[in-house]
């Protein structure tokens, strides 16, 4: 029975020795993993404060340059409310300038004017004369076409049947 012992001696160290070993592997794993996890947790840390200064950057520049648009969309607006006053003013200065040259020229045409009033009417006066010479002799016109197309009408029913007898004779034979 001796030889038992040894055995169970020897595996027990054996087992002991594997035991020792999985515990060192086991902890060197655990503190690499744990190095490992720390220094991916700076990198996140130190990835995200380099973003936090990028945005702040990119806000400030943001803001600068919507500064300096307004900036220039102001001046830009007050020159064109400068022109456009300018302009009001010289509309202004020639709608009066138009308004007494015409008031010299309506002075100085009254009797042109009426002159040119006579002149129509009596045109206009003339015009109806003639329009009711025209109507007359329209209507005497209109009455001698209506005459002349009773006897017209007249003459034509006595030459179609004539017409019809020679047609019908010259198929009797």
């Amino acid at each position: 029975m001796s030889n038992g012992d040894g055995v169970t001696a020897t595996l027990s160290d054996a087992v002991e020795t594997a035991k020792e070993k999985v515990a060192e592997v086991g902890g060197a794993m655990a503190t690499t993993a744990s190095a490992t996890v720390a220094k991916v947790k700076k990198a996140a840390k130190s990835a995200e404060k380099k973003v936090k200064t990028e945005v702040a950057k990119a806000k400030k520049a943001v803001g600068k340059t919507v500064a300096k648009a307004k900036k220039k969309l102001e001046a830009a607006s007050k020159d064109a409310k400068k022109e456009v006053a300018a302009l009001k003013k010289k509309v202004a200065a020639k709608k009066a300038a138009t308004k007494k040259a015409v008031k010299k020229v309506a002075a100085k045409k009254p009797a042109a004017k009426k002159a040119a009033k006579k002149v129509v009417k009596k045109a206009a006066a003339k015009k109806a004369v003639a329009k009711k010479a025209v109507k007359k002799a329209v209507k005497k016109v209109a009455a001698k076409k209506a005459v002349a197309k009773k006897a017209v009408a007249k003459k034509a029913p006595a030459r179609k049947p004539a017409a019809k007898k020679a047609a019908k004779k010259a198929a009797r034979k």
